[in-house]
């Protein structure tokens, strides 16, 4: 059946609500297929804003991914501001895809990307405009099936009420192996219905499906056990592992969106992974073992992706891109082969351990030279080794000396408040760290212009982690250390003048913790939160930890468990973790080690260049960490036009600038 556009009934809407242009869609590198010749269709949604979402790398690799494919159609959706929700609801316009204006309920699949915990509502406001049941046992075979990924699908236990399905890990082959699977029950006929093609995705082995799963409590409110309800369904459910990235050298074609978004460049995914073993970082334990993207592919991916854009910043993507085995060969591969151009290129945050002269010089080779981003994550040495950061003041201090001598004006620090062991005095170094900087910087410099800015966010336990045992701290707690920090940044004005300070309270920090380590039992606490108003819990202007608060004051007591009992209560080693189902690789005894090892303050190497420390991972992917160097060197280009390396003569004078 042809399913119609809404957009005839949101245009006169349109002049009414802020920035209108993010819902019109039609972006360069846009796709929009027929609707009747496809087999299969995805709706594709980042639970956020579109200046958030449009630049979000997955859902942008897996809308090309699948687009790809000639029989199947994938549209992006993202989260309406309450202005245009308001009007949608008096007006009858349902949940709409930006690409077609497709009603959301209309197609087969709902996938939507979570990287943080705070997107929950979000997801249920979607769901609801859109039509969809927002509990997925009320749903019917004429509901889309609604699939969750991102990082914070590792415990979808607090979401599971809502969702159909999680998959765990890299997306790529995985929505092309779930749109098999749908396109064989659909050709057949849909036999079985709903609960036959949940069985089909459940029994791979890569898909969880929370209703296939019984949980049972202890007395006391712990888990007893998590089992499987039927006979096809394995009892726990693997992540995905992409291994060859130089065969997925996605996105081919970004998308540029219309309206300001957070990042306004287009980026590189350089490798995938981390081995640092920091203990906070979910990131770094889930996305093991490393994988480099070759200098060729890399290479390859930049000149494509430049042709296709007319952006003029690359940012060279991973948890720490400096940490690539060849990333002096690749940056000044790059920076050699468009020099002479606009075209600049960026790192995320770098490792102080990681970083050099040279590798900052040819980033900044055409003349943007931003400031430099670093993050020791905790103010003194001993709480680096809890949180296996091991960055001294001394490295710390050698390199932004050597930064300032050679030009740059302003270094940011990142650090954490809340961390595991954490004194109000480590928290308050943070500012004689901050102090140094800056001395060192005009010594350096030989200016009194130089700049540093601590930028300073709540500490999360978080699942499949070390610290994921931990009692998180409270806010009240979190609050008076970045009161005694602020206090001590300002005790000396002739250097606090100079140094900035952002922070978030530690609220929010509160809420993502009772998200990130909840059961199933919290998804009663984030429907009251949305029917309660709840959305877009990720911007502090619209974050009330009140509701939150009240909420679970609410659901939880009868339940015989508080928001303390899953947020500021450590765990014992053998209680049964919401998460323990679902399989990230991680061998769950080398993570209570690892717990133990940072309570006593021993650090543990990268294991990349060290004996490997069976944290599971390889073997059970029954692979090796993928590392270079190579030796190899950027593929020779072909001018595509006159003039610069990257001008595309298909594009428009506007769109090349």
């Amino acid at each position: 059946m042809s399913v119609e556009s809404v957009f005839p009934a949101l245009e006169p809407l349109l002049p009414k609500v802020s920035k209108p242009v993010q819902y019109v869609g039609g972006e360069l590198n846009a796709t929009l297929k027929d609707w009747d010749t496809a087999a299969v269709r995805w709706a594709l949604m980042y639970p956020d804003a579109y200046e958030v979402g449009l630049p979000n790398q997955g859902v942008m690799i897996l809308y090309e991914v699948l687009n790809e494919q000639p029989d199947v159609l994938a549209e992006r959706t993202y989260a309406v501001w309450p202005d245009l929700e308001k009007l949608m609801r008096e007006h009858g316009v349902p949940q709409f895809t930006v690409d077609g204006h497709r009603p959301v309920g209309a197609f087969d699949l709902f996938g939507v990307s979570f990287a943080t915990e705070l997107g929950y509502t979000n997801l249920l406001n979607a769901l609801d405009l859109a039509g969809i049941p927002i509990h997925a046992a009320e749903r019917t075979d004429e509901h889309p099936i609604v699939v969750a990924g991102g990082h914070a699908a590792f415990n979808p236990e607090p979401i599971s009420p809502f969702i159909d399905a999680a998959v765990l890990g890299d997306g790529e082959e995985a929505v092309l192996e779930i749109t098999d699977i749908v396109r064989a029950w659909k050709a057949e006929g849909r036999p079985g219905g709903r609960d036959e093609i949940l069985t089909r995705l459940a029994e791979t082995g890569g898909v969880y499906v929370p209703r296939f799963y019984d949980v049972e409590y202890l007395p006391d409110g712990r888990i007893q056990r998590v089992v499987p309800n039927r006979e096809r369904v394995p009892y726990r459910v693997f992540k995905r592992t992409t291994m060859d990235l130089d065969a997925w050298p996605y996105p081919k074609q970004p998308l540029v969106p219309l309206a300001e978004s957070v990042h306004e460049r287009m980026s590189v995914e350089i490798f995938r992974g981390c081995t640092r073993g920091c203990r906070f970082c979910q990131a770094g334990m889930i996305t093991r073992p490393v994988r480099e993207r070759s200098i060729e592919g890399i290479g390859a991916m930049v000149q494509r992706g430049l042709e296709a854009t007319g952006f003029e910043e690359v940012g060279l993507l991973s948890l720490s891109s400096a940490d690539h085995s060849e990333i002096a060969e690749v940056t000044k591969g790059l920076a050699d082969r468009y020099e002479g151009t606009n075209t600049s290129l960026s790192l995320p945050s770098t490792r102080v351990d990681a970083f050099n002269i040279e590798l900052a010089n040819e980033l900044s080779r055409n003349g943007r030279r931003s400031g430099l981003t670093f993050a020791p994550e905790g103010g003194s040495e001993r709480l680096r080794r809890v949180i296996n950061k091991m960055v001294s003041e001394e490295d710390l201090i050698r390199t932004v000396s050597a930064a300032f001598g050679a030009g740059w004006r302003q270094v940011k620090l990142y650090f954490m408040c809340g961390l595991p062991t954490e004194t109000d005095d480590d928290v308050v170094q943070i500012a004689e760290m901050a102090k140094n900087v800056i001395r060192a910087g005009r010594e350096a410099s030989g200016r009194k212009d130089v700049r540093c800015t601590i930028s300073i966010g709540g500490f999360v336990p978080k699942p499949h982690t070390p610290f994921q045992w931990a009692a998180q701290c409270d806010p009240e707690t979190v609050d008076n250390r970045l009161r005694l920090l602020r206090e001590a940044v300002n005790s000396d004005r002739s250097l606090g003048r100079n140094i900035g300070m952002r922070y978030h309270d530690g609220k929010p920090s509160l809420i993502e913790g009772l998200l990130s380590r909840g059961d199933r039992r919290i998804g009663l606490v984030i429907e009251r939160v949305w029917r309660e108003g709840g959305r877009f819990d990720g911007w502090s202007e619209h974050f009330s930890y009140d509701r939150w608060v009240r909420a679970a004051e609410a659901e939880l007591p009868p339940l015989g468990v508080d928001l303390a009992w899953f947020t500021t209560r450590e765990r014992e080693e053998l209680e049964v973790l919401p998460w323990d189902h679902l399989d990230s690789g991680l061998d769950k005894e080398w993570l209570w080690a690892d717990w133990q090892d940072a309570l006593d303050e021993r650090e543990q190497d990268d294991c990349r260049w060290t004996p490997c420390f069976d944290c599971g991972v390889c073997p059970a992917m029954g692979t090796d960490i993928e590392v270079g160097p190579t030796g190899r060197t950027l593929l020779p280009i072909s001018p595509v036009g006159k003039g610069s390396p990257v001008r595309n003569p298909a594009l428009s004078p506007a769109v090349q600038g």
